[in-house]
């Protein structure tokens, strides 16, 4: 795919005076400028860059570049779709405005409404209906994690020559070491399994007496890093020490999972300078965690460009989800919050900043979703994807470098068949096409339409200057009238979701319900297991970390019953499928769960 050209930074100055000079006064204007960014603490000193090139057995200046991009990924936790100075926030974020003003700024992104089926989304390139993650999150004490027959972008990366390391938040699960991130295509990993955690002691209770460290390196617990640093200092150190050890003439892909801005709203003192004045102290604690957040991203490409990835990376930013009114973040004037369908879950902030874009400078208003960074990352990488990935992402790197139409149409924004159901929905509300009791909700061009309980509805005003935000939410609050479990709106015509319009466009209420029933009968079934009492910490040394371990002996049954099972294929072919039973409840009958708990729980074509 065509892409700008690059030009690469000159050879490292051999002369040990012009080094230490060169440093010096880096490291002053950093300590000066940007607060806790220390290159001399990380073992970064004179001729450190030049150390490392020869650690690896390189001479500098020797090997030329590679035409393959090196790609950071950054993703915040739980940012505000207004949270962000270019769409008019209060809290200062000058270093994302700058990146944003001269890339391509996305205006019409969408992630998923909660942390763990964005990420699923990202590193697939699928929906989750396709890998069984439809219903809420990866809970700390759940047998669960991203299904290990689904190929990762950084296992497809690494084939094509990549060093891939991520740090932060994975949130993926973690039950049995398969799942773990080193397991799923990372070189290095160094952060947290869990969804949250202190930002300073990084420990973590799921329910009262299950509590736990969750801070890892690689696979093991890193204990040594329990120093009382802020997690999102401590995790832009740990990219300036891979940044300063990896040679840029050779690909990396760095998937940078920032813990900010999500619960606990923590942040050290100093950052709550400039917002005294907000006197809801939610949104005040909010303020700075982000204000911290904004300045470690000018210390990574403070660090990119140090080191000499810079004219040939592309950086990525995006949030997980919409923000949590009630802990600081603010959608305004999109309606909803996290965890819901409306735009205030699922519009997220989103740029690209990359000297290799053609279009520098713009803001491409296509449609955009989480899923299609797996397929664009992978064409930009010179890798290949597999012709039996079933993806549900598109290649849109034309559409924000070059300005080019969108090859994305619709999102399904998911079909959740577990979800509190509504309770008047009922297929006849659907037309005869949809239950309208299951939660879901689908964008075809400009139309969105959802169905069941979208979840919280309202608009939330600013709340900066305001300790009385329920008082003002309700000047907002529109009552729909009872029953309703289907809604319409024009997107283009009126973002804010104000206007419902399925009683008016019965037709195209019927054409998006249909491709919801088709999108459905492609679903998977549902991964969303009990708790395991195994997974408590004080069974695993005070540490959340994987605990199932499959017994030898059910090992070696299973193995039997397989091979059993592959001979009496051979000489019978007959079916187990019961008349009228879906697809879905015949898979989840083979696994000797009942049919009428199928019905019950999981299948919404019984």
């Amino acid at each position: 795919m065509a892409r700008g050209g690059c030009s690469w930074p000159h050879c490292l100055c051999k002369g040990k005076m012009v080094v230490v000079g060169v440093l010096a006064g880096l490291s002053v204007l950093s300590i000066l400028t940007y607060g806790y960014l220390a290159w001399d603490s990380l073992g970064l000193g004179p001729g450190g860059t030049e150390a490392a090139r020869a650690g690896m057995g390189e001479e500098p200046g020797v090997s030329s570049p590679s035409s393959q991009p090196h790609i950071i990924f950054i993703l915040a936790d739980d940012q505000g779709f207004r949270d962000v100075g270019y769409h008019g926030s209060e809290i200062r974020t000058p270093t994302l405005d700058k990146l944003a003003a001269e890339g391509v700024k996305l205006e019409n992104y969408y992630v998923q409404p909660m942390c763990t089926p964005s990420r699923s989304q990202f590193i697939t390139g699928k929906y989750q209906i396709h890998t069984g993650l439809q219903h809420s999150i990866i809970r700390p004490s759940q047998p669960n994690c991203l299904p290990l027959d689904n190929i990762t972008l950084p296992q497809k990366l690494k084939e094509v020559g990549y060093s891939t390391h991520m740090v932060g938040k994975w949130h993926l699960g973690f039950y049995r070491r398969e799942c773990m991130p080193t397991q799923r295509g990372f070189d290095t990993f160094f952060g947290s399994l869990l969804g949250s955690g202190d930002y300073y002691t990084h420990f973590k209770c799921d329910s009262p007496g299950i509590c736990g460290y969750d801070l890892y390196e690689n696979d093991s617990a890193a204990w040594d890093h329990d120093s009382g640093i802020y997690s999102t200092q401590m995790y832009t150190q740990k990219v300036q020490q891979i940044l300063a050890s990896h040679n840029p003439r050779k690909p990396i892909f760095l998937y940078i999972a920032y813990q900010a801005v999500h619960s606990p709203l923590q942040a050290p003192g100093k950052y709550f300078e400039h917002y005294r004045s907000i006197n809801n102290i939610n949104r005040r604690r909010y303020a700075a965690m982000l204000a911290c957040l904004d300045e470690a991203i000018n210390n990574v490409t403070l660090a990119l460009k140090q080191y000499g990835y810079y004219e040939n990376s592309i950086i990525i930013y995006s949030s997980d989800n919409g923000g949590q009114p009630m802990a600081g973040g603010s959608n305004w004037p999109l309606r909803g919050s996290k965890g819901t369908y409306w735009e205030g879950g699922i519009r997220a902030v989103g740029f690209v900043h990359s000297p290799l874009l053609k279009n520098k400078g713009s803001v491409c208003k296509e449609l955009v979703h989480i899923t299609d960074w797996f397929p664009t990352l992978i064409t930009l990488a010179e890798g290949q994807i597999d012709e039996d990935i079933q993806l549900d992402g598109y290649d849109i790197w034309e559409t924000i470098s070059e300005g080019r139409r969108s090859p994305r149409i619709d999102i399904l924004h998911n079909i959740d068949p577990i979800y509190t159901k509504a309770k008047n929905g009922s297929w006849a509300a659907g037309y005869g096409i949809w239950n309208t009791a299951i939660q879901s909700a689908i964008r075809v061009n400009h139309w969105k339409l959802l169905t069941g309980n979208p979840g919280y509805s309202d608009w939330v005003p600013p709340q900066a200057f305001s300790n009385a935000g329920p008082n003002r939410w309700h000047n907002e609050r529109i009552s729909w009238s009872a029953g309703k479990t289907v809604w319409l709106f024009n997107i283009t015509a009126d973002p804010y979701e104000r206007v419902d319009l399925s009683t008016r466009y019965p037709d195209v209420v019927k054409h998006l319900l249909r491709r919801l029933s088709q999108f459905n009968k492609t679903a998977v079934p549902v991964r969303y297991p009990p708790k395991d009492p195994r997974s408590n910490p004080k069974l695993n040394g005070g540490v959340w970390g994987p605990w199932f371990k499959e017994d030898e002996k059910k090992k070696k049954a299973d193995k039997r019953k397989g091979v059993n099972k592959q001979k009496k294929n051979k000489n019978k072919k007959k079916t187990n499928q019961k008349k009228g039973q879906s697809l879905h409840c015949q898979i989840l009958f083979n696994r000797s769960i009942s049919s009428e708990y199928c019905k019950r729980k999981y299948c919404i074509h019984c």
